[in-house]
Order: C-alpha cells, then sequence, then structure tokens
C-alpha cells in the first residue's frame, strides 16, 4: 500500500491564499491535512427537470487524484474520495461558489458525512474544491437516458478542526 505524505507546511493560507477564497467556502479556524488534484470527468444525464423539461442532471464525478505528479486515490459518486491507504470519505455539499468561468465547475465546500478505511483522511471534517477548469454542460438534451462527459480538473483540499 502507498503511503501519502502530507506537508507539515501546507496550511489553509498555501492552499488558494485564504483571502482568495470566496467567503462561501472559506473554513475558519481550520487548517489543511492534505491537498490533490484532480483530473477526470464530470458525467451528466439527460433527464426530465423539476419543471418536466429534459435537461442535462449532473449525476456523477470519475477521477483520479495526484499529489507530486503520483496517483495517490479516486473520486466518485457519492462524492467520495478515497485513498490507496485505504482511507475515504463522503461529502455532503454545504455551499458553492461560482468557478472562474461559466466553463467551470463551481467551487464547493463540503462537510465530511461518513469516514471509512484508515489513513490520511481520517481527520478530514471539511473538503474544498477550488482551482476548477472545465466540467460544465450547457445547452440543449435532446434523447432522455444519453449521458455526457465532460473533461475537468481541481484541487481538493481536506481540511481538521
Amino acid at each position: 500500500m502507498a503511503v501519502i505524505a502530507v506537508s507539515a507546511a501546507l496550511t489553509s493560507s498555501t492552499v488558494a491564499g485564504a483571502q482568495e477564497l470566496p467567503a462561501s467556502i472559506q473554513a475558519p479556524g481550520e487548517t489543511a491535512l492534505l491537498k490533490v488534484h484532480a483530473e477526470g470527468a464530470q458525467v451528466y444525464e439527460c433527464a426530465a427537470d423539476a419543471a418536466g423539461k429534459l435537461a442535462w442532471l449532473f449525476r456523477e464525478p470519475i477521477a483520479t487524484l495526484f499529489q507530486d505528479g503520483k496517483t495517490v486515490g479516486r473520486h466518485y459518486a457519492g462524492p467520495k474520495w478515497e485513498l490507496t491507504d485505504t482511507s475515504g470519505v463522503q461529502g455532503k455539499v454545504e455551499a458553492k461558489a461560482p468557478g472562474a468561468t461559466t466553463a467551470d465547475i463551481a467551487w464547493l465546500k463540503l462537510a465530511a458525512a461518513v469516514h471509512f478505511g484508515q489513513g490520511a483522511l481520517d481527520a478530514a471534517m471539511t473538503i474544498q474544491r477550488i482551482n476548477t477548469h472545465g466540467g460544465a454542460l450547457d445547452g440543449p438534451c435532446e434523447a432522455a437516458g444519453t449521458f455526457r462527459s465532460v473533461a475537468y480538473s481541481a484541487d481538493y483540499v481536506f481540511l481538521k478542526k
């Protein structure tokens, strides 16, 4: 099993610059436990929305997690993050902030709702999705049940109290 190295110098101010984070996704009083880079896709399904019209609805993320250029885990539906040390966390969205462009998915603040396995994510209480690129899907969908994947990348920061 691979061991995830966590830099002792990593703090919330080095993550994206605490001042740069939108107020809605800040986590005052928490410090960074681990930061990983994700590359993958946001998967959408063409289905009826609340008004009964066909629309692209978010289904799930599928991404590989990297640290220092090495694969350290995966991100998938739940939303869940699982590291190669077997630790994992499932999050629940608490707040959003818009991405830099309309093509970029939102920045998020998620609460750690469930922990599983043992390892680096054991103490994670909050997850921030920042520095998003791509992943947003716009436009009409014409056939219910069709899927579309949109490439994205983001940084995920796991914070502890």
